[in-house]
Protein backbone atom coordinates (compact mmCIF):
# COMPACT_ATOMS: atom_id res chain seq x y z
CA UNK A 1 0.00 0.00 0.00
CA UNK A 2 1.46 3.38 -0.98
CA UNK A 3 1.50 6.38 1.30
CA UNK A 4 -0.48 9.42 0.19
CA UNK A 5 1.48 12.62 -0.17
CA UNK A 6 0.34 15.37 2.18
CA UNK A 7 0.21 18.88 0.78
CA UNK A 8 0.84 21.62 3.31
CA UNK A 9 -0.04 25.24 2.72
CA UNK A 10 2.63 27.87 2.35
CA UNK A 11 1.45 29.45 5.62
CA UNK A 12 1.79 26.14 7.48
CA UNK A 13 5.35 25.79 6.20
CA UNK A 14 6.25 29.34 7.27
CA UNK A 15 4.59 28.82 10.67
CA UNK A 16 6.61 25.62 11.08
CA UNK A 17 9.87 27.49 10.48
CA UNK A 18 8.81 30.20 12.93
CA UNK A 19 7.99 27.52 15.52
CA UNK A 20 11.48 26.10 15.09
CA UNK A 21 12.99 29.57 15.62
CA UNK A 22 10.81 30.27 18.68
CA UNK A 23 11.94 27.09 20.44
CA UNK A 24 15.69 26.84 19.89
CA UNK A 25 16.02 24.55 22.94
CA UNK A 26 14.08 21.81 21.11
CA UNK A 27 15.93 19.53 18.72
CA UNK A 28 14.87 19.38 15.11
CA UNK A 29 13.54 15.87 15.75
CA UNK A 30 11.39 17.10 18.65
CA UNK A 31 10.04 20.02 16.60
CA UNK A 32 9.14 17.76 13.70
CA UNK A 33 7.42 15.29 16.02
CA UNK A 34 5.45 18.08 17.74
CA UNK A 35 4.27 19.37 14.37
CA UNK A 36 3.47 15.96 12.92
CA UNK A 37 5.93 16.18 10.03
CA UNK A 38 9.10 14.34 9.11
CA UNK A 39 12.54 15.59 10.09
CA UNK A 40 13.63 15.65 6.45
CA UNK A 41 10.56 17.74 5.58
CA UNK A 42 11.43 20.28 8.26
CA UNK A 43 15.04 20.40 7.09
CA UNK A 44 13.95 20.88 3.45
CA UNK A 45 11.60 23.73 4.38
CA UNK A 46 14.33 25.39 6.45
CA UNK A 47 16.69 25.24 3.49
CA UNK A 48 14.03 26.64 1.14
CA UNK A 49 13.38 29.56 3.48
CA UNK A 50 17.10 30.21 3.85
CA UNK A 51 17.67 30.08 0.09
CA UNK A 52 14.66 32.25 -0.82
CA UNK A 53 14.94 35.29 1.46
CA UNK A 54 12.62 34.03 4.20
CA UNK A 55 9.99 32.78 1.76
CA UNK A 56 8.99 29.36 0.46
CA UNK A 57 8.41 28.99 -3.27
CA UNK A 58 5.12 27.28 -4.05
CA UNK A 59 4.22 25.70 -7.36
CA UNK A 60 0.50 25.26 -7.77
CA UNK A 61 -1.01 22.11 -9.13
CA UNK A 62 -0.54 22.08 -12.87
CA UNK A 63 2.04 24.86 -12.82
CA UNK A 64 5.62 24.01 -13.55
CA UNK A 65 8.77 26.07 -13.07
CA UNK A 66 10.10 25.02 -16.47
CA UNK A 67 9.23 23.08 -19.59
CA UNK A 68 11.59 20.33 -18.40
CA UNK A 69 9.61 19.85 -15.19
CA UNK A 70 6.39 19.74 -17.19
CA UNK A 71 7.87 17.07 -19.48
CA UNK A 72 9.15 15.06 -16.49
CA UNK A 73 5.68 15.13 -14.91
CA UNK A 74 4.13 13.97 -18.20
CA UNK A 75 6.63 11.11 -18.51
CA UNK A 76 6.03 10.05 -14.91
CA UNK A 77 2.28 9.92 -15.56
CA UNK A 78 2.88 7.93 -18.72
CA UNK A 79 5.13 5.48 -16.88
CA UNK A 80 2.63 5.09 -14.04
CA UNK A 81 -0.17 4.42 -16.53
CA UNK A 82 1.95 1.82 -18.34
CA UNK A 83 2.82 0.11 -15.04
CA UNK A 84 -0.85 0.08 -14.05
CA UNK A 85 -1.73 -1.50 -17.41
CA UNK A 86 0.91 -4.20 -16.86
CA UNK A 87 -0.45 -4.94 -13.40
CA UNK A 88 -3.86 -5.65 -14.88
Amino acid sequence: MSRQKTHHTKQFKLDTINYRKEYPDLTQVECAKNLGIGVSTLARWKAQVRDNDDDIPVISSGSYASEEEKEIARLKRELRDAQDALDV
